[in-house]
This record gives structure tokens, C-alpha cells and sequence, in this order.
């Protein structure tokens, strides 16, 4: 099938506004008759749920958590971009537009990152007005920071976690309308299954996770928000429920499944500590804004260090390598992540790692620590104020800015991050790939939407920092209430969905068999095993960096390691029961599949961008090396069966609107 993008006519700048003044509308009388299911309640659900509900239409949302609130959205620390331009620093609409497009590496679709730069300051009107507490500056007004990629302070934060703060906005309005009877909140439920009706998406199979019961659930559209699928590497910065199963069973029903192989790897991590691990720390890209990263110069520095015979506090000024600094000179420590991140790697592999395991470098707070002080020291009339005294002074202020982060980190690696460096590694964070989705969000499958993470996004190969948010929540609040009336113009006689119907059937006849497969299996092996396997697979040869040798082998190795979990896993216990290692079964047959899948996207791609970087295709100074001429599209894949059965379909990339370059930071 030929991939039809729905992207509108003319000029950019006004494609989205008119689109919006010329689709179908659904009048209020008629949207109490129909129905939405939401699948995923984190920003980019609980945001979709809450503006559908609001507008009339009856919701079921579906979250496997005991709550909205404990969606993964809530750990996102760093904040939300907006192109306010309230530091006066030459923001606008365009930059926004530009720099995503440009941190993506060329590869995500114009008119939808337009349309996100568009719409990004009505959602800090839309936060502000249900109470979101974003920091202020010393004069009232919302203040703001830089992030990685970008030139200008575009990022809106909250104290603690802004994401925390962003769900909780979208968790009360949500809560407006379950009080309201307008949502049905289906909690402790996973979706198992999609149910298509003559071609349309019409219900889902789920699972009540407490009781084990399956239950139908029938609506007149359906809507994927389930995130990302960074645990197919096992060890993400992602909570450890975070999975793919929504979206890839809607893709086993036909849905595409767009680049795969993008995936972000965050620099600024807490490094790994060992295998008992099940997930990482991620510690916000704000502190690039004020760490200095660096390595010893001297090889003997770094082993001394690695061996505890030196201190990082021991090293001089001029036996520190910031390479960062160093090799973008433009940028500095404010590199996209995709770069900081293979920086970092290029400097571990080189031997100047400074952790036990070689894999760390350091971020450093020592000069702005010093920095902050002498301002500090200067407000308060401390002309003559000790080393000492501007020390604690500037301490202060980083507390102020960054405290809670500093705080984890002691508690996690019992090293005082204000004396001491911290230490940090890339580690899995983000998704750009997903389910392909046209403008209207709409899935291959008519009637079946995805939004936030889900989708393959507007972010293309790599995500500057703070846009995920961004996305999530323009998709919910702005996108999907227009997008979906237009669909659901048409269905406004249709009445309720029986759930009676032999699709429903069908459908929940095959999850039953699924359930009852990974039951009576009689291996030995827990389901960890063989996530921690496909995990290894994954990282060592799918990961920071991939060649095409190492690519077939993983493809090989997760195609035996599949085979394997279906004879070999033991899952204890039974279906109608609350039942955690049945649930991880499910979702990790889901993985081994997706895994294969990613490698393949990544072998094809003959060509290195963003996050995903093919050793074959480097600059000479070991940057990302593109090829427009043969792969400037989306690689979009249709389900046969098994993974290496999938068809590829590509959806071209138009730039009309900038000019495609060599991306630069130099």
C-alpha cells in the first residue's frame, strides 16, 4: 500500500490553520453519542483523554499502572520548549521549527514540526491555566534555560521533575472529567489486542491485571499513547513497565511501523554499576547548562583514577581534555545528545574513562560553582569575600538550580557531586521511531491514532532535549481534538459497537491462545534471562554505534534467542490472577520480535544520522555521515509475520522550507 501523509497544501505556515478551518466537525449534541478509547495516560494520553472528554466525546483510558500519575511521563526532568522568545534572545516560530528539524539530522517530516512549533506556547498558556508551577524569575515573569542543540533559552522547567508537574496538569483535567462521568478509567488494565470492524479500528482486547480477566471493550476510535520501546535494550533510563505491546500488536493488525532503529541515547546518566541493574538513572540535560565534561588528557591520569591511586579534584586545569569544547567550539557541553553521547563513547573506547568499568567521564560544577560566587559576592557587597565564602556562595545557587539532582546522585553513587565531579554515561532514553502516523496522527489503520512517543514523531533521527513533552502534549491537547472529529464526522449514526460482534471473538480467542502458550511452557528459564540476553544483543551490536557484520549477526542471534523463549521460558502461576511474570512474558515476546525488526531498519540504512550511526559512513573527524540522495525518507514497515518478513515502505522527505545541510556544531 502507498503511504499517503494527508499533509495539506500550501504555504507552511499556514497549512495547519487551515487545515483546521477545513475538515469535518462534530456538533455537542452528537459527540455524546460517540465513543474514544485511550490507550497510555502519560502526557500525550492523559492530555488527549482530558481534551476529548471536555469536548464531549465518552472516554475509556486504559493504563497498566494503579494510576495515571505513575505514568513514565512523570519522571521527565528536564522540561518543555516553547518558542516564547522571552529572553528577547531571537527565538521565533521558525528557529523552533529549524533547530528540530536540524537536532533530527534532516529526517522528520516539515509540516508536522511546523505545526509543533506553532502550537508549543499555547501549551505553556494551557499549563499555566491549570496551575503547572513552572519557575519564575526574580521579577514575576516564567523563566526559562538553553538545552542541548539549540542557541537560544527556550525551555520552560518546573521544580523537581517538570514532568511530574505537566502530568499532574493533565492527571486534574482528567480527573474534572471522571468526576464528570465523561472518562472511564480503566486502570491496572493492559491492552492485549486491537479488534478491527469492516476495515476500522472498533475496540480492544484487554487484560484486568489484577483479576487476569479478559474484557472487550468496543469505541468508535481508538488512540495508541503507550510511549516508547526503549526496554527492548532492557537497561533504559525508561520505568521497567515502559514497553511496546500496544503498539505493536496494532502493528501485527497493520499498522506500520516507522524507523525503529532511531533511538536516543541520553550523555548525561548515571553510569552502570553492574548486572544487578534494571534500570538506569537519568539525570537532566540541564546540567549542561553549567557542567564542564571532561576527561584526564593523560592516559596514566585516567588508569590512576580508574585504579583509586588519583582523585579527579587531583587533576590540573591543563591535564583536563573538555572535549567537548574542544571538538565544538560553537556548542561547547550544549551539543545535541546524539553527539555528546558518541563523544563520550569515542573517549571510554580510547582508554581516558575514569569509572572502575572505563565507561564514565565528568561533569564538572567546579568553575560555575566559582562563577555563581563571585556574582553572588558582588549582589551582596562582598568585595573582599574569601575563596571560601564564594565557594559557599555559589554552592548555594547550583542548589537552587539543580539540588534534587545533586541529592540522587550522592544517594545512588555516595560521592558529594558539589566537591567531587560527577560521573556520567549515555545510556538508552528515547524512541524516535514508532508507529507511522499521517498528519491527522491517524495510523495506517483507519480509525486507529498514535500520539507522543508512540508515533514516529516529529523529531526525526535524533530529539533535542525538552521536546518530548513538547510533543506529547501538543499531539493531546491541539492535534488530536481536531484531527479525530474529523474522522469521527462520519460516525455519528453508527451507534454503539457490540462487542458481541466474531471480530471481538476472534480476537480475544487469540490472546487467550497466547496466554495459555507461555503457561504451559515447561522451560526453566525466568523471563529476565532472556530480556537481559536480547538486552545485551541489542547495546553491543545495536547500539551507540552499528556496522552491517555485527547487524546480521544480531538479526541471527534474536531470531535463535525467540525461538529459545517460546520452548525454554517458565512463567509460574496462572491466567486469572494477578500475575507480574505472565505480564513480563508478554511484553518481552513482543521485544524479541521488535528487536529484529530494529536491526533490520538499521542494516538497511545505509547511512549514519542522529542516533543511529553506522561506523561505514563517518566524516573523518567521526561524525555522522548522511545520505539525502538515497535515504532522505521515512522507512515504514508492514507486518507479514515474522520480522524478517516485513515489507519496506517509504514515505519521501520534502524540505521546501530550509535548506538540507551537512549538520554542525563545530
Amino acid at each position: 500500500m502507498s503511504l499517503d501523509s494527508k499533509i495539506p497544501q500550501g504555504p507552511i505556515a499556514e497549512k495547519w490553520t487551515k487545515h483546521k478551518t477545513s475538515i469535518d466537525l462534530v456538533n455537542p449534541a452528537n459527540k455524546r453519542n460517540l465513543d474514544v478509547i485511550v490507550v497510555g495516560t502519560g502526557l500525550a494520553g492523559g492530555s488527549a483523554a482530558a481534551s476529548l472528554a471536555e469536548l464531549g466525546y465518552n472516554v475509556k483510558t486504559f493504563c497498566y499502572q494503579d494510576s495515571p500519575r505513575r505514568a513514565h511521563s512523570i519522571a521527565a526532568q528536564g522540561g518543555i520548549n516553547a518558542a516564547k522568545n522571552y529572553q528577547g534572545d531571537g527565538d521565533s516560530t521558525y528557529r523552533l521549527f529549524y533547530d528540530t528539524i536540524k537536532g533530527g539530522d534532516y529526517r522528520s517530516r516539515e509540516a508536522n514540526v511546523h505545526r509543533l512549533a506553532e502550537v508549543s506556547g499555547n501549551i505553556i498558556d494551557q499549563c499555566v491555566a491549570q496551575g503547572v508551577p513552572f519557575a519564575r524569575e526574580y521579577g514575576g515573569l516564567l523563566d526559562n534555560r538553553s538545552f542541548g542543540g539549540v542557541l537560544v533559552s527556550r525551555t520552560f522547567y518546573a521544580k523537581g521533575q517538570t514532568g511530574q508537574q505537566l502530568l499532574l496538569g493533565a492527571y486534574s483535567a482528567m480527573n474534572r472529567q471522571i468526576n464528570r462521568g465523561k472518562i472511564k478509567p480503566y486502570n491496572r488494565h493492559e491492552m492485549l489486542d486491537l479488534v478491527i470492524i469492516d476495515g476500522k479500528a472498533r475496540g480492544i482486547i484487554a487484560r484486568n491485571l489484577v483479576t487476569g480477566e479478559l474484557e472487550r471493550h468496543s469505541a468508535h476510535a481508538v488512540v495508541i499513547a503507550s510511549g516508547g520501546y526503549g526496554n527492548v535494550f532492557f537497561l533504559s533510563t525508561n520505568a521497567m513497565g515502559s514497553n511496546v505491546t500496544a503498539s505493536w500488536k496494532i502493528h501485527k493488525k497493520g499498522a506500520h511501523f516507522a524507523n525503529p532503529c532511531y533511538t536516543q541515547i541520553h550523555p548525561t546518566c548515571i553510569p552502570v554499576s553492574g548486572d544487578h541493574q534494571s534500570k538506569l538513572t537519568l539525570m537532566s540535560e540541564s546540567l549542561r547548562n553549567d557542567g564542564r565534561i571532561w576527561v584526564p588528557a593523560k592516559l596514566e591520569d585516567a588508569q590512576a583514577i580508574r585504579e583509586g591511586r588519583l582523585k579527579p579534584t587531583q587533576i590540573k586545569e591543563e591535564d583536563r581534555d573538555y572535549f567537548l569544547e574542544r571538538r565544538y567550539p560553537s556548542f561547547g557541553n550544549l551539543v545535541p545528545r546524539d553527539v555528546a553521547s558518541r563523544a563520550a563513547k569515542e573517549r571510554c573506547d580510547a582508554g581516558y574513562g575514569v569509572n572502575k568499568t572505563g565507561e564514565a567521564v565528568y561533569l564538572d560544577f567546579g568553575a560555575a560553582i566559582m562563577r555563581y560566587g563571585k556574582e553572588q559576592a558582588v549582589i551582596h557587597h562582598l568585595y573582599e569575600a574569601s575563596e571560601d565564602k564564594i565557594r559557599e556562595l555559589g554552592e548555594a545557587v547550583v542548589e537552587a538550580k539543580y539540588g534534587n539532582l545533586f541529592q540522587m546522585y550522592e544517594k545512588i553513587v555516595d560521592q558529594n557531586p558539589y566537591k567531587t565531579p560527577m560521573m556520567i554515561y549515555p545510556a538508552v532514553h528515547y524512541t524516535m521511531g514508532g508507529v507511522w502516523v499521517d498528519y491527522n496522527l491517524m495510523t495506517t489503520i483507519p480509525g486507529c491514532y498514535s500520539a507522543g512517543e508512540a508515533n514516529f514523531s516529529d523529531h526525526g533521527a535524533n530529539r533535542l532535549g525538552a521536546s518530548a513533552l513538547m510533543q506529547g502534549l501538543a499531539d493531546g491537547y491541539f492535534v488530536l481534538p481536531y484531527t479525530i472529529g474529523d474522522y469521527l464526522s462520519d460516525d455519528i449514526l453508527t451507534g454503539k459497537i457490540s462487542t458481541d460482534a466474531p471480530e471481538f471473538e476472534a480476537a480475544e480467542k487469540q490472546v487467550q491462545a497466547t496466554i495459555d502458550k507461555l503457561l504451559s511452557s515447561k522451560g526453566e528459564k525466568p523471563v529476565d534471562y532472556f530480556h537481559k540476553r536480547l538486552g545485551k544483543i541489542m547495546w553491543n551490536k545495536c547500539g551507540m554505534s552499528r556496522n552491517e557484520k555485527e547487524l546480521k549477526e544480531a538479526i541471527a542471534e534474536i531470531k535463535a534467542l525467540r525461538e529459545q523463549f517460546w520452548s525454554e521460558v517458565r512463567v509460574p502461576g496462572a491466567a486469572n490472577e494477578l500475575n507480574q511474570e505472565l505480564e513480563k512474558a508478554m511484553r518481552v515476546a513482543d521485544f524479541l520480535e521488535l528487536g529484529e525488526l530494529f536491526a533490520k531498519d538499521a542494516l538497511h540504512r545505509n547511512e549514519s544520522c542522529g542516533g543511529h550511526f553506522r561506523e561505514e559512513y563517518q566524516t573523518p573527524e567521526g561524525e555522522a555521515l548522511r545520505d539525502d540522495k538515497n535515504f532522505m525518507y521515512v522507512a515504514a514497515w508492514e507486518y507479514k509475520g515474522e520480522p524478517a518478513d516485513a515489507v519496506l515502505h517509504k514515505e519521501p522527505l520534502a524540505y521546501e522550507n530550509i535548506q538540507v545541510k551537512t549538520r554542525s556544531y563545530k
